[in-house]
């Protein structure tokens, strides 16, 4: 498997396409004024709701929210083509020299088609599902099928979570489905009663189910008391301590009423909300 520290020189047209698309941006909107927020599929959502909030109550401040993966935002940080990033992971060691601000935490959910009667997976068996060596869904106890693996693509924040968390020092089979958003994976697994992947818990809803984990369901009470473990931190990421537009849009996100709109869309909070 690439290091993680070297996996855009083994990618180099994908990050550069990435940063060009928002230097592209940038330029547009420097007119307009306002930042730049960029990439984290599984923020931007929360990302986009916030900045809407914001917006209504600041009309005359502009924000674009943007995805791309959390590595390709915290580049896009680092030379200056967005004024904020988005990471669903932790900084790296070689990221560490950036300010980044916890403004959430969120589940990581392994999910399932309804129709699909697997309930529960030990972390055991999701590895070796997502390993490739359990292929038939006969070996967990449903109707014998292969399964349909559906996999985020490198660079991704919530790949990179699932990797440490589930993975460990093991693969991910390359048979898998490679998908470039959480929405994506979500649709592969709601369209397909033999697939399975992963998303934000966050973005789970009626078209996929999300299993239990040795017995221990990911929601919010288990998430909160530690029984569930597939926890990752949602950053915002900063070129040094944020100034400006940028960090009044920031008090905002951490306000209560920021927060409980968080809390709402099924984030855990990182600063609780009024009346809880």
């Amino acid at each position: 498997m690439p290091s993680k520290n070297n996996r855009f020189k083994k990618h180099p047209a994908y990050l550069l396409h990435f940063i060009l698309i928002i230097a592209l941006c940038v330029g547009c909107q420097r007119a307009k004024a306002g930042i730049t927020v960029a990439g984290s599929t599984s923020v931007q959502p929360f990302a986009e709701l916030l900045a809407e909030e914001y917006v209504s109550r600041h009309p005359h401040d502009h924000i674009y929210v943007q995805g791309g993966g959390s590595t390709a935002g915290i580049e896009a940080v680092r030379t200056h083509a967005a004024n904020i990033g988005m990471s669903s992971r932790s900084l790296l060691p070689d990221e560490k020299d950036l300010y980044a601000v916890t403004i959430a935490k969120d589940a990581i959910a392994i999910i399932v088609n309804p129709r699909n009667p697997i309930w529960d997976l030990s972390l055991e068996q999701a590895r070796q599902v997502f390993s490739g060596k359990i292929k038939n869904w006969r070996e967990l106890g449903a109707p014998p099928h292969p399964i349909v693996l559906v996999n985020r693509e490198e660079g991704s924040g919530t790949r990179e979570s699932f990797q440490k968390f589930v993975m460990g020092k093991e693969e991910i089979g390359l048979e898998s489905l490679v998908q470039d958003s959480n929405g994506a994976i979500r649709q592969v697994v709601s369209n397909d009663p033999y697939a399975i992947g992963y998303i934000s818990l966050g973005l789970v809803n009626r078209q996929v189910k999300a299993l239990s984990i040795s017995g221990i369901e990911p929601n919010l009470t288990n998430i909160e008391s530690g029984k569930y473990t597939l926890v990752r931190p949602f950053l915002f990421v900063f070129d040094g301590e944020p100034k400006g537009e940028a960090r009044t849009f920031l008090e905002f996100v951490l306000s209560p009423v920021a927060q409980k709109l968080l809390s709402q869309e099924g984030l855990v909070t990182v600063r609780k909300p009024p009346g809880e």
